[in-house]
């Protein structure tokens, strides 16, 4: 008796909570209705079979328990039954999965208006890459890919000398107008995931994958992955925006060509040194930094890291509320007039002599943070530390241990990481709560120093 009634409630508790419940769909704001009425199907269907199995399996409980005198009755076979369960299975497989058919039908098969676009993923970031001027993209290829050709274009290629480099998680579309996305992954399993456009596709290396939807409401939304892709998945995130014809235009016209990309001038350390003096007096004469000027070790650094970080001072994305010694850099990196004398500073500090910075930290946990450095940091920053363009990893072997500190500090503090432009910054904010506090940052900087 008591079985039957808990099998009740619980029957009773989760329809319930299926109404009650505040995890619904997003509203939708793409052309496939039909895929949210394929669900609701599936819904209804199981929803049935699953009220009706249970009610069933209370009422028997109930009704056939044990009694004083009563034996139960062995019947093996029930043709009657067998043919009615049958037939009835049968119209709820079909009414799940025949909708379906036809709504992937649909999926594979887009206008012959859509206007293409393609959407790179990798560990973990996106990108995105249209068509120029003549419609066309140009080939690409994960093995032509370089630290100054991110998309992989073949440069021989004439119809990608004018497509549209967007290398950075957010994309434009235009409002009411099919588009096709074209799906490339440069490493492993990724998956292009908007939840108000309903459709979804996986990236699978080595070959292009594709879906189409026509996006019918203005606004701006995530992009997830929603296949498990490495420690970073949970940081894999971009954003879509849908907006008019005319905005999209003007967004797209601002955007850089391949063939901009590639012609960009080389930069010129020489001219970088003449405008570094005025950084000597708190990173040192060569690079080496000085701690009481809170002015981290420079010597040894990526340029391309040295780049971002210069435009992100001058631009506002770091040196925000709470960020001291941040705030001292901004007008320094306003000095620089444009992205040429950037360019030629990150040179100039690039060819300076790497010594390693003289550790501050004593007495850390080494073997606790090459643990943690291992689970959580390697993956980007790579086993040596080195750092690497791809994953957009600054390197940290040899640099100085107590900006290390600091820094993710200010990660885990919210200081440092939260502009809507630092992007980059954004993942490390999650990624900087896999140690604790201020110990356990320590023993991850003290066994950083032994990369050496």
């Amino acid at each position: 008796m008591a079985l039957a009634v808990v099998i009740f409630l619980l029957v009773i508790g989760s329809v319930i909570f299926h109404f009650a419940s505040p995890w619904w769909f997003t509203d939708i704001a793409a052309d496939w209705g039909s895929i949210d009425f394929t669900i609701n199907i599936t819904f209804w269907v199981t929803g049935f079979v699953f009220i009706a199995c249970n009610l069933f399996l209370a009422y028997c409980v109930y009704k056939f328990r044990q009694k004083d005198g009563h034996k139960a009755v062995y019947e093996p076979e029930n043709h009657k039954l067998e043919i009615w369960l049958s037939a009835i299975t049968t119209v709820g497989v079909v009414a799940m999965l025949a909708p379906g058919l036809f709504v992937w039908a649909s999926i594979v098969t887009p206008p012959d208006d859509a206007t293409e676009f393609e959407a790179m993923g990798q560990q973990w970031q996106w990108a995105f890459r249209y068509p120029g001027a003549d419609g066309i993209m140009g080939y690409a290829d994960t093995q032509l890919v370089t630290e100054t050709n991110p998309f992989g274009v073949n440069v021989d290629d004439p119809n990608g000398q004018d497509d549209i480099i967007v290398v950075g998680p957010e994309m434009h579309l235009p409002l009411d107008k099919p588009v096709k996305a074209l799906l490339r992954s440069n490493d492993v399993l990724h998956n292009f995931t908007v939840p108000q456009f309903r459709v979804k596709m996986d990236l699978v290396p080595g070959m292009i994958s594709y879906i189409w939807f026509e996006p019918n409401k203005a606004g701006r939304y995530d992009i997830m992955c929603e296949e498990l892709c490495g420690i970073g998945h949970f940081v894999m995130r971009g954003a879509v925006i849908v907006e008019t014809q005319a905005e999209y235009d003007v967004w797209l016209d601002a955007q850089p060509t391949f063939a901009e990309t590639q012609s960009v001038a080389a930069a010129n350390p020489a001219a970088g040194q003449a405008q570094y003096a005025v950084c000597a007096a708190c990173h040192g004469a060569q690079g080496e930094g000085n701690q009481a000027l809170n002015g981290p070790k420079l010597a040894g650094q990526q340029a391309w890291y040295i780049e971002r970080q210069l435009k992100y001072f001058k631009e506002g994305v770091r040196g925000g509320e709470g960020d001291i010694n941040g705030q001292t850099m901004a007008p320094m990196a306003n000095m620089l007039a444009d992205e040429t004398a950037i360019r030629n500073m990150a040179a100039y500090i690039a060819s300076m002599p790497d010594t390693p910075a003289t550790p501050t930290i004593t007495g850390a946990d080494v073997a606790n943070g090459a643990s943690i450095y291992s689970r959580n940091c390697a993956a980007c920053h790579l086993d040596n530390a080195d750092g690497t363009w791809y994953t957009d990893a600054p390197k940290l072997a040899g640099m100085s241990d107590w900006y290390f500190v600091t820094q993710i500090s200010n990660f885990r503090a919210g200081i440092r990481g939260l502009h809507p432009k630092d992007d980059y910054g954004e993942q490390m904010v999650g990624m900087a709560t896999a140690m604790s506090g201020l110990e356990e940052i320590e023993d991850v900087a003290a066994y950083i120093n032994t990369l050496r």
